[in-house]
């Protein structure tokens, strides 16, 4: 039977790790709920914020979080280019969803191969002068790096929230999520608002990179797990929803974090995507999706 300590220690890194996956998630919800796109490449992206950081890190001794302020734009911008080519996509097929996968699956092959020819498979770890240090909660260690991850995620997370719910261009990326033809008649640009909103979730997306690469050993193939994680997270949450996928974030570490503690560690996955299977039998749309 595991001890108090290594259930308060699971919990602890559940949590941590769960806020990495939310922000991972809240860019792929956004543009899955309002453009109907299922960005396949999403998770590559944050992988190309990783690395930003890696190397500024490395070469230039720019701090992580200080690297979002060149992630951020630079990703921004990569959305708006994605969006260019998702609407040329759009006016020649028959059914967007359909096509985006195809798109966005061949987008993220090219991204990883060209990481791989530049980067090498080599693993790399984002080393700062905090990484391996704790602070202690009781014998409970409260990793510094995962800290800060967590702050990163918890605050951009809030950010976008806020963007949604009191910017003009926030309500309108809600109205188009919620009425694409209703946002058109009323005279909501849909073109931008998509384009805004393409913007957004791969900036975040490089902050979910930048959150990742603080936790976790970084590699050109590692962003196929981390999409089949946020598609879970992107599915319990409600698509489109920020706090949905904010909350299942959190849920989903938490499961990964106690089922570790319980059970072998090749359990986790099964463990998580049999409650997936159990939520989508009572309730198809997600947590939080009306």
């Amino acid at each position: 039977m595991p001890s108090e300590v290594e259930i308060g220690q699971a919990i602890i890194s559940g949590l941590l790790l769960g806020g990495a996956y939310a922000v991972l998630s809240t860019g792929f919800s956004l543009i899955w709920g309002v453009t109907k796109v299922i960005n396949l490449s999403h998770t590559v992206f944050a992988l190309v914020g990783s690395y930003i950081a890696f190397w500024l890190l490395r070469f230039l001794g720019i701090e992580p979080v200080l690297s979002l302020v060149i992630v951020i734009p630079l990703l921004f911008l990569c959305g708006l280019a994605m969006h260019g080519i998702i609407k040329q996509t759009a006016k020649r097929a028959r059914e967007i969803t359909r096509a985006s996968l195809v798109m966005t699956f061949g987008l993220f092959i090219v991204i990883e191969n060209i990481l791989l020819i530049t980067c090498k498979a080599d693993p790399r770890l984002i080393t700062t002068s905090y990484s391996g240090k704790a602070l202690f909660l009781s014998k409970v260690a409260l990793p510094i790096s995962g800290l800060i991850s967590f702050a990163l995620a918890a605050v951009t997370i809030a950010a976008l929230y806020l963007f949604l719910h009191h910017t003009y261009t926030g309500k309108a990326v809600r109205a188009v999520w919620q009425d694409k033809e209703g946002a058109m008649l009323s005279g909501i640009d849909i073109s931008r608002v998509t384009a805004i909103t393409y913007g957004v979730a791969l900036g975040s997306a490089g902050v979910g990179g930048v959150c990742m690469g603080l936790i976790y050993v970084i590699d050109p193939a590692i962003h196929l797990s981390w999409l089949i994680f946020i598609f879970l997270v992107t599915v319990v949450g409600g698509v489109g929803s920020i706090i949905g996928a904010a909350i299942s974030g959190l849920l989903m570490g938490l499961v990964m974090g106690l089922t570790g503690v319980f059970l072998p560690y090749a359990w986790v996955n099964l463990v998580l995507f049999i409650l997936l299977i159990i939520l989508l039998l009572i309730r198809p749309q997600g947590l939080f999706q009306r």
